[in-house]
């Protein structure tokens, strides 16, 4: 121990690791069971707009970070001219208002996602737009794209600086009045549109395609309907990366005909995935899901095909397309999981509700010594290095 603390670099890895041990236990043994008994959406809401509120006080932020930040050159990547500090995002979903860009880098991410934002602002479907699924560690969602609008949400971040990537999720606004392929893909046109018009720095944007809660009666799965989508959205260069989020329900040749359309036009990569529609997914519990009427589930049960198309899309396009690992990270080893498999990026949402806000920084910890025990010197030696074996 005397030698530990007399290395200035263990000292403060030592007083950061208790610190997340400490915060582990107090988030679990007494906050969540707080927060569980109240409803999910109301909880969110409040936690949200505390982040907001954080986010402005500087000091606090500052000595936050202190304890989250793990800065080491092993994480970083540089992917479609954007840095990113380690690889662990907030996915789409989360942060639909934009309350959060200022405290997320003093929580330990390395970039997040607005959204998802459409044309028009939606004021959400009809509740429960969120559940709990404990036993089953997953969130029950309905939300249906609720947002501000494109508009008002760019203008709530004019003027502010990013610690660190932000992206915008952009979709179809949700509603049943845009009756046709035509009028849908216009709407999502004039989003990106006014994306380009303005002066916020965020670093790429996300087309999410596959939200399975939504009233418009038109989707773009088919190769026909996605390719008129990215001919139209692309026509005119974008000025930022474009990633694709993915539905993770379709069978391997329905995505491999969708990312046969993508490669054509140029899209920086994809996300794997969105929510899981199966309720008779083994990682649900049927007791649970009798309990829900309506929405799909986020966390542990989209791990297992999401870690499926994962590698799928990494031995098909691994060199021509950037992958995002989005679904059940709830510790280093998911994490982990999904960059062995071909993800250069991760996100998580439900992961961060149910262990705690420490667990980005447990995971960023996780990951440099699971690459260490591998024998990585960096991040980027370990991408797709289970999927290669395979092939």
């Amino acid at each position: 121990m005397l030698q530990l603390l007399g290395n200035k670099a263990n000292l403060i890895y030592f007083m950061k690791k208790l610190a997340l041990t400490a915060c582990h236990f107090l988030y679990g043994r007494v906050a969540k069971p707080i927060f569980f008994l109240f409803d999910a959406e109301t909880v969110h809401n409040g936690i949200t707009s505390f982040g907001g509120i954080m986010g402005q006080a500087k000091p606090l932020s500052a000595l936050l970070k202190v304890f989250t930040s793990v800065n080491s050159p092993a994480l970083a990547q540089t992917i479609g001219n954007i840095n990113f500090r380690n690889p662990i995002g907030l996915a789409a979903g989360f942060d639909y208002e934009a309350k959060l860009t200022q405290i997320l880098p003093a929580v330990g991410f390395g970039f997040e996602t607005v959204g998802t934002i459409t044309n028009q602002p939606y004021e959400g479907n009809a509740r429960p737009r969120l559940g709990r699924l404990k036993k089953s560690r997953s969130l029950l969602v309905n939300k249906g794209f609720k947002n501000l609008g494109v508009k008002e949400t760019l203008k709530k971040l004019e003027g502010l600086n990013f610690e660190i990537p932000v992206g915008l999720s952009l979709g179809v606004t949700n509603t049943p009045s845009l009756s046709n392929q035509t009028e849908a893909i216009q709407d999502i046109l004039e989003a990106f549109q006014t994306a380009e018009n303005s002066t916020v720095p965020f670093s790429y944007y996300e087309l999410n395609i596959s939200c399975p809660n939504l009233r418009v009666g038109v989707d773009f799965y088919s190769a026909e309907n996605l390719e008129e989508l990215l001919r139209t959205v692309t026509k005119n260069k974008l000025s930022k990366p474009l990633f694709i989020k993915m539905p993770i329900d379709k069978t391997n040749d329905e995505i491999l005909a969708m990312l046969a359309v993508i490669i054509k036009y140029p899209v920086q990569g994809v996300i794997f995935g969105n929510l899981q529609k199966n309720k008779l997914d083994p990682a649900l519990n049927p007791k649970e899901v009798a309990c829900c009427s309506k929405g799909y589930f986020s966390g542990k049960p989209t791990e297992k095909r999401s870690n499926e198309l994962i590698a799928l899309t990494y031995k098909t396009y691994g060199k021509k397309l950037t992958i995002i690992g989005c679904g059940g990270v709830f510790c280093p080893a998911d994490a982990y999981r999904k960059i062995k498999l071909g993800a250069s990026l991760v996100q998580l949402i439900t992961g961060m509700i149910y262990e705690g806000p420490q667990l980005i920084a447990e995971i960023n910890l996780g990951i440099l010594k699971l690459l260490k025990q591998d024998g990585f010197s960096n991040l980027a030696e370990a991408i797709g290095s289970d999927t290669v074996k395979t092939k």
